[in-house]
């Protein structure tokens, strides 16, 4: 449907897409590949729904039922209390007097229905998700209601995030690793599993759909306000979506139209888990030594359970630490408490509840005000991820989904892959 070809950072080597393809095919450096689009100037496709309205700029073959796109829209209550007079928020959620009609509450759908889009080869495989629980729920969604065979690797502990207003299709399974795991853990058993040919890995970061997925945030404000932002507020776990957000600027940059800048990546961890901002204020491309169970107790401690990437695209190159030099961006922390405050103050100011994750991005933004970080009438991106879960959940009867099987963390590579197996063959 959309016409594209892929580009490799390592060589700089163009070639078509076609075989789900998430590295360059040379395989001669460690870089992430992206997209180049035929359409260089974007085009708002209101022939199309939902999310397809932005399908010049996503690698698609077709459109699935049930999408929705962010909403951007120029804050008055929260501007107010920052004292900003041109803060935007782009909100990707549950709230129908704004159009946002997210029904998981979170902008991993913008993931879900590109991924889902995309040209395909792997006929007859079932596709492979890691998640620690926000993109388990959009995957799940998506794939339950158009018939693609799906698994998801998700840490015990977060799987009160698999919930839906419906039972899900039975072409979608549910693993977990046992409780006290992360989410890197639950990466190792999706990657375990894909070890077997009956299975196919989703991609994570290395999938262009995914990237350019999320990057449709990026394409609503900027199409609603005229104008690149001159900074943009995100909380990031692994900082996918801060890159999709940096490539997405870029293509605007080519298309011409819309300003000749970069915006300012601002990102945001949960402290005390907080590794890719102690890498960059150390300036180091490499994050810091971590031990395991350090990590793992510091993502206990973290109410935004989403941001618990040990191991996210930050070294890789066209990864975040590239997105965050050329940028000119910074990382900054919220804690817990921080976070809590900033989502009563976006509720009594905007009108709506948001997702922890999202609450960080506000909590930081509140911090760089204070702090003088940003010009008070500097063009701001807010990016809120996730939002209107809880009155999604007061208006409608909701489902859990329960893990068909738990596996302990050092579960037998040949045993896992001979149970998930069984549970779609």
């Amino acid at each position: 449907m959309t016409k594209y070809t892929l580009r490799s950072r390592c060589c700089d080597h163009s070639y078509e897409d076609g075989e789900w393809t998430l590295e360059c095919p040379r395989k001669d450096g460690t870089a992430l590949i992206y997209t180049e689009y035929a359409q260089k100037q974007l085009r708002v496709r209101d022939d199309l729904p939902g999310l397809y309205k932005f399908a010049d700029w996503l690698p698609i073959s077709r459109t699935l039922e049930g999408s929705a796109a962010p909403v951007t829209y120029k804050s008055e209550g929260l501007a107010a209390e920052l004292g900003l007079s041109r803060l935007y928020i782009t909100f990707s959620g549950y709230w129908p007097e704004k159009g946002a009609g997210m029904l998981t509450g979170a902008f991993k759908e913008c993931e879900a229905y590109s991924v889902c889009a995309r040209i395909n080869r792997n006929t007859g495989k079932v596709m492979v998700v890691a998640s620690a629980g926000n993109t388990a729920r959009a995957f799940a969604r998506v794939c339950s209601e158009n018939k693609i065979p799906l698994l998801l690797c998700v840490p015990q502990d977060c799987t009160g995030a698999l919930w839906s207003a419906a039972p899900l299709d039975p072409c979608v399974k549910l693993i977990a690793t046992a409780s006290g795991s992360d989410y890197f853990d639950a990466i190792h058993l999706s990657n375990i599993v894909c070890g077997s040919d009956h299975f196919y890995p989703e991609g994570g970061a290395k999938n262009v759909a995914r990237r350019d997925g999320m990057g449709t945030t990026v394409l609503s404000a900027v199409t609603t306000i005229g104008r690149i932002p001159d900074y943009y507020f995100q909380a990031v776990g692994s900082g996918t979506g801060a890159i999709a957000a940096w490539e997405a600027n870029k293509r605007f940059l080519a298309d011409g139209r819309f300003g000749n800048h970069l915006m300012k990546l601002m990102v945001s961890q949960n402290s005390p888990f907080v590794p890719m901002y102690d890498a960059w204020q150390a300036a180091s491309r490499q994050l810091l030594p971590l031990d395991d169970q350090l990590a793992r107790k510091q993502v206990e401690e973290i109410s935004a359970k989403v941001l618990s990437n040990r191991k996210p695209p930050y070294a890789v190159e066209g990864g975040l630490f590239d997105a965050l030099t050329e940028s000119g961006g910074d990382v900054l922390v919220a804690t817990n408490e921080e976070a809590t405050a900033a989502a009563e103050l976006f509720r009594q100011a905007e009108g709506n509840d948001i997702e922890p994750a999202a609450a960080v991005a506000v909590a930081t933004l509140r911090q760089a005000v204070n702090d003088g970080k940003v010009e008070k009438d500097a063009v701001i991106m807010l990016n809120i991820t996730g939002g209107g879960i809880e009155r999604y959940k007061r208006e409608h009867t909701l489902v859990y989904k329960k893990p068909d099987v738990i596996f302990p963390i050092d579960a037998d590579p040949e045993k896992i892959r001979d149970t998930v197996s069984r549970l779609f063959f």
